[in-house]
């Protein structure tokens, strides 16, 4: 049995769903049901006798060692994060909460369950605590990619987060010697993200005829990483990753955020041909203190795991746009309550 945060939400659910279609072990999904997360997204496995729900927010330690006492996992992958740059704006507290204190509980959790073990058992358990290369700023247009050695140099509050989770996780390896690894992902995409984020929103704004915002001139540049080829790696580590380590994981695919405005519109042309969805694109203000490049060096995890991501970013985006245009149901559903009152909060003042 494994023990996955965050499980409904973008990332985690994927890692789940590929997790059940590749392994036959057991997976206990903790997640708190907050507004990005969202159950429906694994129907298809609710009834699989390898996976058990259990909500619970990642800050109750009394729950947390409730249910770890319960599966008594033999590793935790740890995806419950607050994770948009542009609600760290709004409300920073939200991220402080949840990504340094709820982190810091769990890890404490873990260490008194991993303590309490064989020591057979705690030689081979894993600690996988999942991040984000925001932690490490912004690069400059010829600046050599993010690696493992990179200088943490946080802008927002959501990456500002993240890093103090980081440094937690690295902690507890070095204080206590337990097994924890840490993971820096680029952007990711595909099925299930809340459209909250770049590709999905310009994805059902497009399909919806509503405007494309662009943030400033659209040239910030990212490396998109497909979420399954992030969900191997994160597989790749949790079996064979060194105790200690951290490992950057990327989709050797930079672009502009308006090239990938455009390589959607492209895709929608193709799968719904008669409408250019270039001319829904319209420019707002920038966001505050907007990092300008993101681009990981993941030779570390290719070289020393094997890994390396299999998706283009052609053929990624098209998997996307095509699972948006086939699940218009999940789309409208997450699209209700809160989803309405924030984007009329973040962009209605930019426009």
């Amino acid at each position: 049995m494994i023990l996955v945060t965050g499980g409904c939400g973008f990332i985690g659910s994927n890692f789940v769903l590929d997790w059940l279609a590749q392994s036959s072990e057991s997976v206990v999904n903790v997640d708190a049901l907050t507004y990005a997360a969202n159950p429906a997204t694994l129907a298809s496995v609710a009834a699989d006798s390898r996976y058990a729900f259990e909500r619970a927010d990642i800050t109750d330690r009394a729950a947390i060692d409730a249910i770890i006492a319960k599966y008594q996992p033999r590793a935790i992958v740890h995806f419950a994060a607050e994770s948009h740059v542009d609600r760290s704006i709004h409300g920073p507290m939200d991220f402080v909460r949840t990504n340094m204190l709820g982190t810091a509980t769990l890890l404490e959790s873990a260490r008194a369950h991993w303590k309490s073990m064989s020591p057979e058992a705690a030689t081979s358990f894993r600690f996988v605590h999942v991040s984000t290369d925001e932690v490490f700023g912004s690069l400059g247009p010829t600046d050599p990619k993010f690696h493992e050695l990179s200088q943490y140099q946080p802008n927002s509050p959501y990456s500002a987060s993240k890093a103090g989770s980081d440094h937690l996780a690295r902690a507890y390896f070095h204080t206590y010697g337990m097994p924890v690894m840490v993971t820096n992902c680029s952007n990711n995409y595909g099925p299930r993200q809340f459209p909250e984020k770049l590709i999905p929103l310009m994805i059902v704004n497009a399909i919806a005829g509503k405007a494309l915002p662009i943030y400033g001139d659209g040239q910030q540049i990212r490396d998109w990483l497909y979420v399954s080829d992030h969900c191997s790696a994160i597989r790749r580590v949790l079996e064979s990753g060194r105790a200690g380590e951290m490992y950057l994981i990327g989709g050797d695919a930079e672009r502009a955020n308006l090239d990938v405005v455009h390589t959607i519109c492209a895709a929608l042309a193709k799968f719904r041909p008669g409408a250019d969805y270039t001319k829904q694109i319209t420019y707002v203000t920038d966001r505050p203190g907007h990092d300008r490049r993101y681009a990981i060096d993941f030779s570390k995890i290719e070289r020393e795991l094997g890994w390396r991501p299999s998706e283009s970013f052609t053929t990624g985006l098209e998997k996307t746009v095509r699972w948006y245009l086939d699940n218009d149901a999940w789309v409208k559903d997450v699209q209700s309550g809160d989803y309405k009152t924030w984007m009329e909060r973040n962009y209605g003042a930019r426009a």
